[in-house]
């Protein structure tokens, strides 16, 4: 029998642990350690956070899932990682803290998945975050207090009010503008219907170099029939709408109405907003690594971000020399071999987007996302390698690579069959091969954007679709990931 370990619930965890439970036998353990008590669809936070969708359509209760699929289910942090041991206790190990009693248990295993995700850093800018001045749709709690907050500046709009509406990013080097982006559209959308819109500026603060840069890069893109960037193409649709934006942006402090920032020139500015939801940075979720003798071997598990090593090329190089070879395969640790990471969790070997920076020394670039469709197939690749190392089949580990891997973007608005649209952009691959692809980096048959209905019965889909499978409802392995 094989103990497998899970630390998170999240796509990528839960996507892994559902199908380890597939692939293996009973007889082998499955069991996954999370804070979280309930699934939450993300993706579809953005409608939370525009009061198009309750909270209780993107969340649903974990344990009774898993006891189902007869998965263990502990509901606990996880803090410490032994990957040799101890002097007292031979396997392999995690120290996880019980979010009920807040007393420490060891949990053993064979093979271990970090899924974690990330730690929302709210605190790397001064003031930003729902506990103090900016609204964010992180999770369903964080979008519901955005929707709270923006129908309260609605009903003041409808009262005669002007107001001033900011969204976008809350650090000079965060990621997810995918997730910012959407809610932009949505925010705009609800203004119209609510019959506000003249009442509004809004305004889209971002780290981008250029919009439509996305953390990836920018893109060209095939549209209405011509090849466009994703900078015409953002841009575009942001001045049909009548949307502002602030580039090149790092967000210093968040008062209560008023963003102080810097530009990538160096130069410093202030922005007053009534309404702001800014994503905030990720970092990794503090985990600490030990060896059997007890001595902290963090810093040859994770980078100092707290993200896990993989099999990425972690050797610093010029950004002329970055290839998308550098980027991981298999996510599993060069060390140890039996630990694996997915998601958000495993260390992007370096970003997507050039880096850049003022002349006061500020990085301000977007980081590499690896969010949603990504996360979810590295979970079932890794499960599929952890199946086979158990079953004894002499087969390579199945592969993951971001540089392999496609991604859409649906920002779609409204919840009707017949009342909505989306702006749908679909990217291959996520990283740029340029030897692969040597004119634009992708490959344009599966890199495009389209505008219109299709798109958002395309997102509605999803969202039912990947609640269903994530609830292991029958048949559920067949949905793509």
């Amino acid at each position: 029998m094989s103990k497998i370990v899970v630390l998170g619930s999240g796509i990528s965890g839960h996507t892994a642990a559902c199908f380890l439970r597939k692939y293996l036998a009973k007889n082998h353990q499955i069991t996954v350690i999370s804070p979280a008590k309930k699934y939450n669809w993300i993706p579809s936070n953005v409608w939370v956070g525009v009061g198009d969708m309750k909270p209780e359509q993107v969340l649903f209760d974990l344990e009774p899932i898993y006891k189902k699929a007869n998965i263990e289910y502990i509901n606990a942090k996880a803090t410490k990682i032994y990957p040799e041991g101890s002097n007292n206790i031979a396997s392999p190990f995690v120290v996880v803290e019980e979010i009920a009693s807040k007393s420490e248990k060891i949990i053993e295993y064979d093979y271990l998945i970090n899924a974690t995700g990330p730690k929302l850093n709210f605190d790397a800018t001064e003031g930003l975050g729902p506990s103090k001045n900016s609204q964010s749709i992180c999770s369903a709690t964080h979008a519901v207090q955005a929707w709270e907050n923006l129908s309260s500046q609605i009903k003041e709009m409808k009262a005669g009010k002007n107001k001033t509406i900011v969204i976008g990013i809350g650090h000079g080097m965060a990621t997810c503008q995918g997730a910012a982006f959407e809610y932009l559209f949505n925010v705009e959308s609800k203004l119209k219907r609510e019959g506000v819109r003249e009442r509004a500026k809004i305004i889209y603060m971002t780290n981008e170099y250029e919009l439509g840069d996305f953390g990836m890069g920018g893109m060209h893109l095939k549209y209405g029939g011509y090849i466009v960037h994703s900078k015409t193409f953002t841009e575009s649709l942001f001045a049909e709408r009548e949307i502002f934006w602030i580039k090149r942006a790092h967000p210093i402090k968040i008062d209560k109405n008023k963003i102080e920032y810097e530009t990538l020139d160096g130069a410093f500015h202030e922005q007053e907003f009534d309404f702001a939801m800014l994503i905030p940075p990720f970092a990794g979720v503090g985990l600490k690594a030990f060896n059997k003798n007890g001595e902290d071997i963090t810093s040859s598990l994770f980078l100092p971000n707290g993200f896990m090593k993989v099999d990425g090329n972690y050797n610093p190089k010029p950004y002329s020399e970055w290839d998308a070879e550098d980027w991981p395969k298999t996510l599993q640790n060069p060390t140890y071999k039996n630990i694996f990471a997915i998601g958000i969790a495993f260390a992007p070997p370096h970003p997507i987007s050039k880096p850049m920076q003022s002349p006061n020394k500020t990085t301000i670039s977007p980081t590499a996302p690896r969010t949603g469709m990504p996360s979810a197939m590295m979970g079932k690749a890794v499960a599929q390698s952890i199946a086979n190392l158990i079953k004894g089949k002499n087969k390579p580990l199945h592969t993951a690579s971001m540089a392999k891997l496609g991604a859409a973007c649906v920002a779609s608005t409204g919840t009707g069959l017949f009342s909505g649209t989306a702006v749908s952009i679909t990217v291959y691959p996520i990283v740029p091969d340029f030897k692969k692809f040597p004119e634009y980096g992708r490959d344009l048959k599966y890199t495009f954007g389209e505008i219109g209905l299709a798109g958002h019965w395309i997102k509605l889909l999803l969202h039912y679709a990947f609640i269903y499978k994530a609830k292991q409802k029958p048949f559920w392995y067949i949905i793509p990931e």
